[in-house]
């Protein structure tokens, strides 16, 4: 098991998830770990896929934590990781940043949904968030990232996420979006998120879309499908609150299928 340590800049705790293919048809997890924040559970599967949930123990991530998660979906794998409810970065004792890395890996002939809830900057947080994903040429993914600014009534925290794709070794995506107080100019308005306070983005990968990828349109209003390169699609959307931004990305990821 990982060790979760809690030192004077907050608590350090990360988790591992293996999936590997059981050559019957079926998907067995030899490494499941994860203490603290990132308790790991696996749950009933459907098919050849595992399933595997995100368990928060305890709150956070608070200022000064470094949560760490590592996915590996080796060839022939199918895992869907979710999580049991909403992230809520607060703050801390600590004046630092939080910092929540995520590092995903899918290899060929494997597939990897990665299908958190929602991300909430508390009031007063500030937390730096990274995702990469390193993918083989006949991997597929699907990725949902969702982050609502501020509970009912509340101002958002400084929240700051990067999400990077590799495919096959090359780059097919690679943003940064920062909100709330203390970031750049500008963020809010009509260049950004247009006073809306739910933000998210879909990153589908499916060899099929190598030779017919999916065309770019806007889907409904606030919500955006375009091809990346490789195998890749991206939707992004806005919306006033996290309901509705579900909605639309749901609804955006039907015309995908």
């Amino acid at each position: 098991m990982d060790r979760v340590t809690t030192a004077p800049g907050g608590v350090r705790a990360s988790a591992r998830v293996l999936a590997r293919c059981d050559g019957r048809g079926g998907t067995v997890l030899p490494v499941l770990e994860g203490e603290g924040p990132l308790a790991v559970r696996r749950t009933r599967g459907s098919g050849a896929e595992a399933r595997v949930m995100l368990v928060g123990a305890m709150s956070g991530p608070l200022g000064g934590d470094h949560f760490t998660v590592g996915v590996h979906a080796e060839r022939g794998a199918r895992l869907r990781v979710g999580s049991a409810a909403a992230t809520l970065a607060l703050p801390g004792q600590d004046e630092a940043g939080a910092r929540y890395d995520v590092r995903l890996t899918v290899d060929d002939d494997a597939e990897l949904c990665w299908v958190p809830e929602q991300l909430i900057s508390g009031g007063g947080s500030d937390l730096h968030v990274t995702t990469s994903v390193d993918l083989a040429a006949g991997a597929r993914l699907l990725l949902r990232e969702e982050q609502v600014l501020g509970r009912a009534g509340e101002e958002p925290g400084r929240l700051t996420s990067r999400l990077t794709v590799r495919i096959d070794g090359s780059c097919v995506l690679d943003q940064e979006l920062a909100c709330g107080p203390g970031a750049p100019g500008g963020w809010d308005g009509p260049a950004g998120l247009a006073g809306h306070r739910a933000v998210g983005q879909l990153v589908v990968v499916r060899p099929q879309f190598g030779d017919e990828p999916p065309a770019a349109r806007v889907f409904e209003e606030g919500a955006a499908v375009m091809p990346l390169g490789g195998s890749a699609a991206l939707v992004t959307a806005v919306a006033p609150d996290g309901l509705r931004l579900r909605r639309l990305l749901d609804a955006a990821l039907a015309t995908l299928d």
